[in-house]
């Protein structure tokens, strides 16, 4: 199993290295290899959560978020009204105006405070079963 290390990565294995451990590791870069690796979005992905946990969770922006295509239109419809938000490169866009996240539209369209996910119909929130659309 080692040798077959050796032959996947081009160096020995890290010293002591379980077997529970090796045996995934070398299936995935066997793969890898036969197939390509990670699409590219979802290394940018990666790297964007790794920078986050560098800077020591200081951003806002939650680890786990996955991040909708800029271009994507989104609309919700509020008290006899729809309402548009565009996805862009830096957040949002509503009523021609730049926001960083949907909860912030969210609360500018209801005047309350709402997960802007939930109100967009992006996550389910137990918060929102009973509330006035």
């Amino acid at each position: 199993m080692l040798e077959l290390w050796v032959t996947v990565y081009r160096k020995a294995a890290p010293q002591g290295i379980r077997r529970e451990l090796l045996v995934p590791f070398l299936a995935y870069r066997i793969q890898e290899n036969a197939q390509g690796g990670l699409k590219p979005s979802a290394l940018a992905e990666l790297r964007r959560i790794a920078r986050a946990l560098d800077r020591n969770r200081t951003s806002n922006e939650p680890l786990g978020r996955p991040r909708i295509k800029t271009g994507t239109r989104l609309f919700r419809q509020w008290r006899g009204h729809t309402h548009e938000v565009f996805v862009t490169e830096s957040g949002y866009a509503y009523q021609q105006v730049s926001y960083r996240s949907l909860s912030e539209i969210a609360r500018r369209i209801t005047g309350t405070r709402w997960s802007g996910p939930a109100f967009f119909g992006l996550k389910k929130a137990s918060s929102d079963l009973g509330a006035p659309r």
